[in-house]
C-alpha cells in the first residue's frame, strides 16, 4: 500500500476536490524555492528599499539597509538570477529595481500584511 492509498477517505468529495485545486508537485516546489529566496533579512529589505525608492545602486542599498556592500551584491545577485531585479548601467553606476513582472500584489499585500502579522503574533514561550 502507498502513503496515498487510503482503504476509506472521510469526505471523498472535499479529498477530491482539495486535490483538484492543489498545485503540481513541480509547481510547489517552484514556489518553495521562491519563498526561500526570499526568505532572508537583507534581502527582503532590499525588496522593500527597491519598492519605495524604485532603483538604488549597491552603496546606497548598503546605506539604507545598514548592512555590508558585500551582503547587498550577494543579494542582489540571488534576486537577479530569480528574475526578481533588473541592473541599469549609467556611466560607472549601476542601478538595481524590482523586475517590471515584480508580483505588485506579493509586495503591496502580502509582504505587508505577513510583517503585521509577525508583530501582532503571540511569542512561542518554552
Amino acid at each position: 500500500m502507498s502513503p496515498t492509498d487510503h482503504a476509506h477517505p472521510i469526505d471523498a468529495e472535499r479529498v477530491a476536490h482539495a486535490r483538484s485545486r492543489l498545485p503540481s508537485a513541480e509547481d510547489a516546489a517552484r514556489l518553495t524555492s521562491l519563498l526561500s529566496l526570499m526568505a532572508d533579512p537583507v534581502r527582503i529589505r532590499l525588496i522593500y528599499a527597491l519598492d519605495v525608492a524604485e532603483e538604488l545602486c549597491v552603496g546606497d542599498l548598503a546605506l539604507a539597509l545598514e548592512v555590508s556592500e558585500d551582503s547587498v551584491t550577494y543579494a542582489l545577485r540571488l534576486l537577479r538570477t530569480a528574475g526578481l531585479v533588473l541592473a541599469r548601467k549609467q556611466g560607472r553606476v549601476v542601478y538595481n529595481r524590482l523586475a517590471p513582472d515584480f508580483p505588485e500584489p506579493l509586495r503591496d499585500h502580502c509582504l505587508r500584511q505577513l510583517v503585521a502579522i509577525t508583530r501582532t503574533a503571540p511569542v512561542d514561550e518554552d
